[in-house]
């Protein structure tokens, strides 16, 4: 099919930047898009413990693929961005996913607990409890599209455009209230469910709880520090500062 990239291609620059955009920043929205319009519908559905819904189970195995596929994905940028900046390293060799690992090790981190820890909780040790908040968890997701677009407008060179802009600011929103401002709502929403006050919801609920929702907030905060470190170049910097 015209415009497919395979094996042969890979040699071309040009496809490899097809590669690029083809993979990790093009192909990230949709299965992302589709976790954030899931939690949206399953969050109104159910009432924190109690009801079920057969989406909140059953896309998980969407996600699994997707998630073991995306740290593949990776791996292939960044090694064909190594082999652009001459650092000649075989393909799927020792060396390359050490580099890889090292250098990408919070997202790989990121994806791996999802896959190992996360995945069990949601289809097994949590029984028959908490699709709500698998819900809200998969929310997270709806900044994901905005900011692959990001990596696609600057790849385009479009950083002084005002979609650039208007994106940034997407992000900004989208990011801050569905990957930060969604723990406490979580937490708000716990404590007014069962009638206590929101500072005594972490007394309330197992150590566990706090424990995996602690790891998965840390590098949220991690990553929009470094957001809110690129709107301010990209806002207030020069045209050189918002292309790095």
């Amino acid at each position: 099919a015209a415009g497919a990239v395979t094996p042969s291609s890979l040699s071309q620059p040009i496809n490899q930047k097809w590669l690029w955009w083809g993979t990790s920043p093009a192909w990230a929205p949709h299965p992302a898009s589709g976790r954030a319009v899931l939690g949206a519908v399953v969050m109104p559905l159910c009432v924190l413990l109690l009801p079920r819904h057969w989406l909140a189970v059953e896309y998980v195995w969407v996600l699994v693929p997707y998630m073991t596929y995306d740290i593949y994905v990776m791996y292939l940028c960044h090694w064909h961005k190594s082999q652009e900046k001459g650092i000649l390293e075989k393909k799927h060799s020792l060396a390359s996913v050490w580099s890889f690992l090292l250098q990408e090790r919070l997202m790989v981190t990121h994806h791996l607990f999802i896959l190992i820890v996360l995945t069990p909780i949601t289809q097994h040790f949590r029984g028959e409890l908490g699709d709500f908040f698998v819900g809200c968890i998969f929310t997270a997701e709806l900044s994901t599209p905005f900011v692959s677009l990001g990596k696609i407008l600057m790849q385009l060179k479009m950083q002084d455009t005002l979609l650039h802009k208007v994106n940034g600011i997407l992000i900004l929103v989208t990011f801050f209230v569905c990957r930060i401002l969604l723990f406490p709502f979580m937490y708000a929403a716990y404590g007014r469910q069962v009638g206590i006050p929101v500072y005594l919801v972490p007394f309330r609920i197992p150590l566990h709880c706090n424990i995996a929702n602690a790891a998965l907030i840390a590098p949220q905060l991690y990553w929009f520090r470094l957001i809110c470190r690129k709107a301010a170049r990209l806002y207030g910097g020069s045209p050189a500062h918002r292309s790095r």
